[in-house]
């Protein structure tokens, strides 16, 4: 019988604190459509603030987040953004900077760290004496972290080159900061200076900082006010929101100290996969709380089967395909939920129970 349960399908799935609840139970709400929320005014104060931006808005989710910040620099439709092949905007956001906004993606070739050459990014950049025939550039997007390189860093040097870059060019920088936080305290790099560079950033609140709902964006005080009439117009305007702003304040107060746990832990996991026979990881890949994994092909198991086996032991794990899986840690994650794990799965692959096996 599964007594516990460790959840590394991503960090969107921790659930509120005690501390958070007891503040959403006694948040101070108003009518937020109408401005007049002060939770909510004050949370975007405080992030306003943080990041270093003058102002900031609450959304629901961090796609709507990318999706206003993209609607608002590239406000003419035909409009085109150059952004990663392998970043989330152009892979899991359902294309809506298209299908909404009418915005071209111009893609580049990500780099195994998240980034794109900057000679590749300004050659993308389309010449506006051939606007009859071209979507005219408008937006630059970085990830920073970058989900699909496992959680790589962009350092601070590389995104003040884009930025160098856009301005150049008079184009727009937004970052899609889903894990800005997570960025910032790897690089050891206070997180508003780190978004310095870009005109808008997202930051998601539901991921590693484990708050339950939605997406902070920032940006001057021009950028703000035009995503507040597209929140509304994509259906993002939510009325006692101060609810929700109560227990993301507190997440961001609470648990940022919290990520350099971590990713120790994201280490320690990798390193102890290592050392099971079947299974390789890249451990210098290994810069924040995202783990990717390989299943090798003598070890007679394939993801899916290796995750039904230890959700039988309560473990819940993401299959990214027939041989390769991703774990996400995140503050409700103990060491010893790490160690647990790591025995479960050893004992899946190998068929030898660990001798150090944490029950």
């Amino acid at each position: 019988m599964v007594t516990r349960t460790v959840d590394l399908r991503s960090d969107t799935v921790t659930k509120p604190s005690k501390a958070m609840r007891a503040a959403m139970a006694n948040a101070e709400v108003d009518d937020d459509v109408l401005g007049y929320d002060p939770t909510a005014f004050r949370f975007e104060m405080e992030m306003a603030r943080i990041m270093g931006k003058e102002a900031a808005l609450y959304v629901p989710s961090g796609t709507m987040g990318n999706l206003i910040s993209v609607l608002v620099h590239c406000d003419i439709r035909g409009s085109e953004v150059i952004l990663g092949d392998n970043s989330h905007i152009h892979i899991y956001e359902n294309g809506g900077i298209s299908t909404i906004g009418g915005v071209h993606p111009r893609t580049v070739k990500n780099n195994k760290d998240g980034s794109m050459d900057i000679d590749l990014i300004e050659a993308a950049i389309r010449d506006p004496r051939m606007a009859i025939c071209y979507p005219t550039t408008r937006l630059i997007c970085l990830e920073n972290t970058h989900a699909n390189s496992g959680g790589k860093c962009l350092p601070v040097e590389y995104i003040d080159k884009v930025g160098e870059l856009a301005t150049k060019h008079r184009l727009k920088l937004h970052i899609d900061g889903a894990r800005i936080f997570n960025a910032s305290v790897a690089l050891g790099v206070p997180v508003h200076r780190l978004v310095q560079a870009a005109d808008s950033v997202s930051v998601c609140l539901s991921k590693g900082l484990g708050a339950p709902v939605g997406t902070v964006i920032v940006g001057s005080k021009v950028f703000i006010a035009k995503a507040k009439t597209l929140r509304k117009t994509l259906g993002g305007g939510m009325r006692q929101v101060g609810v929700l702003c109560a227990a993301a304040l507190v997440a961001v107060q609470e648990n940022v100290s919290k990520l350099e746990g971590d990713h120790k832990n994201a280490k320690t996991f990798a390193e102890g996969l290592n050392k099971i026979k079947g299974l390789k990881v890249d451990i210098d890949s290994v810069e924040t709380n995202i783990v990717y994994f390989d299943i090798l092909e003598g070890a007679n198991i394939t993801s899916q089967e290796l995750c039904k086996n230890v959700e039988e032991h309560g473990i819940l794990l993401m299959p990214e395909s027939s041989s390769r899986i991703r774990i996400v840690l995140h503050y409700q994650i103990s060491e010893h939920d790490v160690q647990y794990t790591l025995s479960c799965i050893k004992q899946a692959v190998t068929g030898v129970p660990d001798a150090n096996g944490v029950q």
